[in-house]
């Protein structure tokens, strides 16, 4: 029989590889855990249309760079008396407060579309309220009133930016009819991109610096009245009270402890 005869320095050997062993166990446990923490946790989603049976929509414009063209949209809007929302980065704000004021003063709703304009999602919580707190100062200064909509830069959001954004006690707003007048189509197909999707509730996303948006406003506002929809501000297509967003981003009405309870007997 041989004899196992264990030194000193196989012992160590042994040990480590033994802690080695153990530790990995327990980063592939946590690894799995956290996983499916992750997979667990409810997704937070904007608000991207209304559920509503009326028949309306809400044209929207983010502001972030130029303002060549925002008073001639103005005057259009005025020709046509409709009311939008007007989404500003604060740096815009900055550069152009009379606009600021202008908007405000022909009844559009001013919306907040953070501070510089960064990646929120690239952020941590505390610097993504400070986006949205600095931008609603400035518009506040300007026309008396604090924004209650939000819309995030590039549309790029995650779990803790809509959060943020409901902790600061506003709405955070995307769109479910994309007019991509932002890639410089021609007017018509700019008018073809928003009449195609419209639906009960809709939200438009256009911009106010895109190069052919002036020409396509007119025929966006009259094809939208041609299908018997209202313009409003999205202020007014939002629903009161408590709601949710489904997995598509529909703005819900949560139903009452007494309706539900209703339904269940």
């Amino acid at each position: 029989m041989r004899l196992l005869i264990l030194t000193k320095r196989k012992l160590i050997s042994i040990g480590f590889c033994l802690l080695t062993g153990i530790l990995a166990a327990t980063v592939a446990i946590s690894s799995t855990v956290k996983t499916v923490q992750t997979a667990n946790t409810p997704r937070e989603i904007p608000i991207y249309h209304v559920d509503t049976d009326k028949k309306q929509v809400a044209l929207s414009f983010d502001a972030a760079w130029g303002n060549e063209q925002t008073n001639t949209l103005l005057d259009i809007l005025d020709k046509y008396e409709v009311k939008t929302t007007f989404f500003l980065v604060g740096a815009w704000v900055d550069n152009y407060p009379e606009s600021v004021k202008d908007i405000a003063d022909k009844g559009h709703d001013i919306g907040n579309h953070s501070n510089t304009h960064p990646h929120m999602t690239q952020m941590s919580s505390s610097d993504m309220t400070k986006e949205v707190e600095e931008c609603n100062k400035k518009i506040e200064e300007i026309t008396g009133c604090r924004p209650t909509l939000f819309r995030a830069p590039y549309g790029d959001y995650n779990n803790d930016v809509v959060k943020s954004v409901n902790g600061c006690n506003m709405y955070c707003v995307q769109w479910d009819v994309d007019s991509l007048d932002w890639k410089d189509p021609t007017p018509q197909q700019i008018t073809q991109n928003v009449l195609k999707k419209l639906q009960d509730g809709s939200i438009i996303l256009m911009h106010n610096g895109a190069k052919n948006t002036p020409e396509a406003l007119p025929m966006v506002i009259e094809g939208i009245k041609e299908k018997g929809y209202e313009i409003v501000p999205i202020s007014e297509i939002l629903l009161k009270g408590d709601y949710y967003t489904d997995v598509n981003g529909k703005m819900c009405a949560k139903e009452s402890e007494t309706t539900v309870s209703e339904n269940s007997n």
